[in-house]
């Protein structure tokens, strides 16, 4: 499928919760704030596959930047994004991305670098074509690797985050949802 930016908009609203929380996140007055990750790549695959466009979606991710590195002030705001979503019935994930080098060694056991915007964080999914952002104030799509990846359901190692020991679970269990994406790269065979 030939995936241009308006057709992925298109197709990700076709999952009412999306509509919702991007109808509703500029009233947070959150900087750089995107909606991101699988509610969005995962509608286009679900489109491409005959299901419902929410289908597999575990949550609804959400970035922002905020040079205010406290957790008070983020869980201020995760407190007031649950209060904003609540009536969705699904879970709602926002972060911080000023902060996330902050807890990830912790959470993860690897080192994480500081980020210097919201799209940084977008920028190191582990695959590739999965780096997908939405602002809903300027309707602006960030793909840093564009859109064909997902559009041709290709899950190939993001250069900018190679971790192949994650990467590849990570593909495996998209395609275990999604058997006709292929997965790319030598170290995701084996």
């Amino acid at each position: 499928m030939q995936l241009t930016p308006e057709t992925l908009v298109d197709i990700a609203m076709t999952n009412p919760v999306n509509v919702q929380i991007v109808s509703r996140l500029p009233s947070l007055g959150l900087s750089q704030c995107m909606l991101t990750a699988g509610c969005l790549f995962q509608a286009v695959w679900n489109h491409q596959s005959g299901l419902s466009p929410a289908a597999g979606v575990k949550d609804y991710d959400i970035f922002y930047f905020d040079t205010d590195l406290s957790w008070e002030a983020e869980n201020e705001v995760i407190l007031e994004t649950q209060q904003l979503f609540k009536d969705l019935g699904v879970k709602v994930d926002i972060k911080n991305q000023a902060r996330v080098h902050l807890w990830y060694g912790e959470r993860f056991g690897r080192v994480y670098p500081a980020l210097l915007s919201a799209r940084d964080g977008v920028d190191r999914y582990l695959v590739a074509g999965t780096c997908i952002g939405f602002d809903p104030e300027t309707g602006e799509v960030y793909a840093p690797y564009g859109l064909d990846d997902v559009g041709q359901g290709l899950l190939r190692p993001n250069p900018l985050n190679l971790q192949p020991d994650l990467f590849v679970p990570k593909a495996r269990s998209y395609q275990a949802r999604w058997p006709w994406l292929r997965i790319l790269g030598a170290s995701a065979q084996g």
